[in-house]
């Protein structure tokens, strides 16, 4: 394990700028951002792992068994990465044929060469170099973020509100066939041929939409811009707790009345609340996996959250994991989140397949750490873009939880509430 040393820190908003320029000198760096919130009790206000000192790769077929003999070999290390929706086709035995223009590998974890803890004003620098030397490069780098778009960026949806209306009507059919009770269907909004600078887009982004499971994460020549208000999986203090979103209201920030009206409807909205009990019964179901019985409980059911854009209401369900089992059984049992998918989740996931026009890859996987101790925390990838540097591509995906109740073009324009920030800034 890494020698930690502290440094006073005056201004945790200028040193994370000032850290982000430093880590950009790095091939693959991942920053976990909690964005100066307190609903869920952060660990950190930011950590930022920088370089690798060796990782893994996998791709769906047995990224899971490779993944085991990766940490066997780093136990005591921490361990960044993340892990890509279609890891599903490993778990569930299923499939993906769609196209995916940007890339990311199913599984990629790394032992990082350095490590910074942000919390208290105060920075924890764990490296086996001097941890004064980084310091010192950090606070000594600038304090803003500059850039800009160097080619006008034409965002374009993969599928027509046409069709889209048509296949939600479709969905609902399965729904009263029996088929499913719920499932989350998503649309990819993206531009080709496109030069932007994703380190000027995420700042942009975070500004615009600050969220507590931001990240910024580069991987070679593709990355990831995320503004997620959403926690999958964490472990903590011996109990895990997953934090499931669903429900969505649009936030009305110039006038007070319409923004708890809008804020009401969600506590009394019986569609909302009956998409919210879904996903919460399939996260007990997946954490009764894995928990000791009787431990599974849900800690706060419709939770109402207010973000930038929207309020979210948000359930937390915890339970205590049976003894001898480690994170990597934890997320095979639990993965894909269930709020990305929807009940029961092997057959949506065969509708998913049906219905969606694009591989989600790292879209609605999930991206996070693992300490030392074995304690671990991923959060969910949505209000995200992807962009693959070599190849010039951006995508970001955008959806939401289609009920027998859904109405077509709420659902629509619900898609295009969550997509409004990523296209502010673009």
């Amino acid at each position: 394990m890494k020698k930690m040393v502290s440094f006073p820190v005056k201004d945790e908003k200028v040193f994370k700028i000032q850290m982000l320029n430093w880590a950009n000198q790095f091939n693959i760096f991942c920053l976990l951002d909690n964005q100066q919130y307190n609903i869920h009790q952060p660990s950190f206000e930011c950590l930022l792992a920088a370089g690798k000192k060796t990782n893994i790769e996998a791709p769906a077929g047995n990224a899971f068994e490779l993944l085991q003999q990766f940490y066997n070999k780093h136990k005591h290390e921490w361990l960044f990465g993340h892990f890509c929706y279609d890891l599903k086709n490993e778990i569930e035995g299923l499939h993906s044929h769609h196209e995916d223009k940007i890339g990311f590998c199913d599984l990629h974890f790394f032992v990082p060469e350095i490590i910074i803890e942000l919390k208290n004003n105060e920075a924890a620098i764990y490296a086996d170099q001097k941890a004064a030397e980084i310091f010192k490069a950090i606070i000594s780098g600038p304090t803003v973020i500059t850039g800009n778009i160097k080619n006008n960026v034409t965002v374009t949806p993969k599928i027509k509100k046409s069709d889209y209306l048509h296949i939600i009507e479709k969905l609902k059919q399965h729904i009263l066939r029996g088929d499913c009770y719920e499932i989350n269907f998503c649309q990819e909004f993206y531009a080709s041929n496109t030069t932007i600078d994703p380190l000027f887009i995420y700042n942009q982004l975070t500004a615009v939409s600050p969220n507590p499971f931001s990240a910024f994460y580069k991987f070679n020549y593709r990355y990831c811009l995320c503004a997620s208000p959403e926690r999958y999986l964490q472990k903590n203090k011996g109990r895990i707790f997953s934090q499931p979103i669903k429900g969505t209201a649009k936030r009305d920030l110039s006038d007070k009345v319409n923004d708890d009206k809008a804020k009401n409807y969600l506590l009394l909205s019986e569609k909302e609340k009956s998409e919210n009990v879904m996903v919460v019964d399939l996260v007990r179901n997946d954490l009764s996996r894995i928990c000791k019985p009787g431990t599974v409980q849900v800690d706060e059911l419709f939770g109402l959250y207010s973000f930038p854009q929207v309020h979210q209401m948000i359930s937390t369900i915890s339970g205590v994991p049976e003894d001898g089992l480690n994170w990597i059984d934890c997320i095979k049992a639990t993965f894909p989140m269930g709020s990305m998918t929807g009940a029961p989740k092997k057959r949506v996931m065969e509708l998913i397949e049906e219905f969606e026009q694009t591989r989600r890859g790292l879209f609605s996987g999930a991206l996070g750490y693992v300490k030392p101790n074995g304690d671990f925390d991923f959060n969910v990838v949505i209000r995200s873009m992807l962009y693959n540097e070599k190849e010039k591509n951006i995508s970001f995906q955008t959806g939401g939880g289609i009920t027998f109740n859904s109405n077509a073009v709420m659902e629509y324009e619900e898609c295009l509430l969550k997509a409004e920030a990523m296209m502010k800034v673009l």
